[in-house]
């Protein structure tokens, strides 16, 4: 990221901005905005301190190892300590048990924020457990690779990706996430904000289904008599590959993500089936044209995909040109 007058991610620092941001958790994406903060802070987008902290105390030594942040501390007490921004990133599942802890320590006037891919569970923990005087803004970063843990971050994972905020309806809440917002756009990030059961029933749609699918294909092909694992891998095209980098994601996550935005992720299951079943039809039946005006429809997403800047159209969907495959999460 370089230093640019004209870059809307760089503005005048002022008293929205944050002074101490703890971030609890470091895997991919923590260990990410670790590294983005620092980086914008060379720019003069931010001025911030980072304080860092996860359970594992592996991924602590890691942390400190190749220096993350301004401190890493072994308790989330001390993480949260004097911090005027809480980023919570870790799975879903773990939000509350993170709250529940944290909230002795947090201070009045501070904003607890996150990065899970599922926010009405998110909101509703923010409701019941952040203390008077706390303030909740939940996000999603719609980025990800398929890769896990401290050293997988990097600090341009953000760049050119939406962050979509999910406030709730008062006054306060709308300033709190409007400093949140500013914080992402130094990030490099787009933000939008919506209301978090449509961000879910979004996410399900662009993100969780596909998941779902890839984990099954997978499984699938693995569970396949008939074919050897040697040759599932050896002849994999295109497609498989596809499947396997994404099915490649952090277990723990996604089990969450799954369970935490069930309902949504069941209805467009039920209509993902029908759809299917459709197309098994069409096959069964040999209804060319049907099948040809199906995939001319889905291919014309493919081509706005593209032109929304969400991936590009070089070979292999341009993942080789970065340090990692990107995904949406």
């Amino acid at each position: 990221m370089t230093s640019n007058a004209s870059d809307p991610r760089v503005s005048k620092r002022s008293d929205t901005a944050f002074e101490t941001i703890a971030l609890i958790g470091l895997g991919l994406i923590g260990s990410s905005l670790a590294r983005a903060i620092v980086a914008a802070r060379g720019d003069g987008a931010l001025s911030a301190r980072v304080v860092a902290h996860d359970a594992d105390p592996e991924v602590r030594d890691v942390a400190r190892e190749i220096g993350l942040g301004d401190a890493v501390e072994d308790t989330l007490e001390a993480a949260v300590r004097g911090a005027d921004l809480v980023i919570i990133a870790t799975p879903v599942g773990a939000v509350e048990a993170v709250l529940t802890a944290a909230a002795p320590g947090l201070q009045a006037g501070a904003v607890v924020s996150d990065v899970g891919s599922v926010k009405g569970a998110v909101a509703q923990a923010f409701g019941r457990l952040l203390p008077k005087g706390v303030l909740g803004v939940p996000a999603h970063p719609v980025a990800g690779t398929e890769q896990s843990g401290p050293e997988a971050g990097f600090a341009t994972l953000f760049e050119d990706r939406w962050c979509i905020l999910t406030p709730g309806d008062g006054a306060a809440e709308a300033q709190a996430a409007e400093r949140v917002a500013q914080l992402w756009r130094a990030l490099g990030s787009k933000v939008e904000f919506m209301s978090a059961a449509h961000h879910d029933r979004v996410l399900a749609v662009t993100s969780h289904l596909p998941h779902l699918i890839a984990y099954t294909i997978v499984g699938t092909a693995s569970d396949l008599e008939q074919v050897s694992e040697a040759e599932v891998v050896k002849y994999s095209a295109g497609g498989f590959r596809d499947f396997t980098r994404i099915a490649a994601s952090d277990p723990t996550m996604w089990r969450d993500v799954f369970l935490n935005n069930r309902e949504a992720v069941l209805e467009l299951l039920g209509r993902f089936t029908e759809d299917l079943i459709a197309l098994q039809r069409s096959i069964r039946w040999e209804e060319g044209d049907a099948l040809f005006d199906h995939f001319s429809r889905t291919r014309a997403i493919r081509r706005d995909v593209i032109e929304q800047g969400q991936d590009t159209a070089d070979p292999d969907f341009g993942r080789r040109s970065g340090p990692a495959g990107r995904e949406e999460s």
